[in-house]
């Protein structure tokens, strides 16, 4: 690979020290529930090789690996891989965590039978790297798996909100295109040989707190949030917090003062020619 410009090593750099901040750990416990029924959906055999990218604490691949299956996630928080690395060392499971770049898998060729990205990937600036080396770990006959959030559900929505109070590094696709069919499939238009893409509702999110205090959890532990917030003044504190607070609860399903939401994603099943 060619020596990365200085612009994109500064997006890169920006980018870890984004899910870097805050407590993507305790934040990801509340996607746990929903990640444990898409692995069972996605009926992936024990004993079989399965590479998780963007795999934050390992909320879906240390169920995984209690499942047999033989594990390695990356990700690009190094903080993030210890908290997976720790947990997994609680358990006594054998699956790996490698800091690591979706854009650079530090992977021979067609060394995993499944390749997965739960809302993960899809943040990378550069979705054409990502893609050749997706296709290039995963072996022939081998599953690419992705969840990814749209711009059409809460969660796209959201990141559009966050976008008016801190634009986005120009040239950079926003991650919500990894939502969109057509973006899809021509992005994975080479060395595959079947593709299904499925608009899901992710399953379980349930807050049992308000939303305001919801909105306040996201500003503490997520690192987009934490990172926005803290760069804003008071007034824009205060704008972002009632844009977002309006969201939650435009989409909340819960009646009894807590937050249940169930944010649209599209689910991309990919074999590897």
């Amino acid at each position: 690979m060619s020596e990365m410009a200085p612009e994109m090593q500064a997006i890169k750099a920006r980018m870890k020290a984004t899910w870097e901040a805050g407590d993507y750990g305790l934040f990801a416990k509340y996607l746990e529930p929903g990640a444990l029924e898409i692995l069972e959906r996605l009926n992936i055999a024990p004993g079989s090789h399965m590479l998780d990218v963007g795999c934050g604490a390992g909320q879906i691949a240390i169920p995984a690996a209690r499942a047999g299956v033989q594990v390695i996630g990356v990700d690009i928080a190094e903080n993030l891989i210890e908290q997976a690395r720790a947990r997994a060392a609680v358990e006594g499971l054998s699956a790996k965590f490698d800091v690591g770049d979706a854009e650079q898998l530090p992977y021979p060729d067609a060394s995993f039978d499944t390749v997965v990205s739960l809302i993960g990937a899809m943040f990378a600036p550069r979705p054409e790297l990502v893609v050749a080396e997706f296709v290039r770990v995963c072996r022939s006959g081998g599953r690419i798996i992705m969840a990814n959030w749209t711009s059409t559900g809460l969660i796209g929505r959201q990141f559009k909100i966050r976008a008016t109070y801190a634009p986005p590094p120009p040239g950079v696709p926003a991650p919500t295109l990894w939502g969109e069919e057509m973006t899809v499939r021509e992005r994975l238009s080479e060395g595959i040989a079947d593709l299904k893409m499925t608009r899901r509702n992710y399953p379980l999110m349930k807050f049992a707190f308000s939303v305001p205090e919801v909105v306040e959890f996201y500003r503490q532990n997520f690192g987009p949030d934490n990172r926005i917030f803290s760069a804003l003044d008071a007034a824009g504190q205060a704008a972002l917090r009632n844009d977002l607070e309006k969201s939650w609860a435009e989409d909340n399903l819960a009646t009894d003062g807590t937050v249940w939401i169930e944010p649209e994603y599209l689910e991309v099943i990919a074999i590897r020619a």
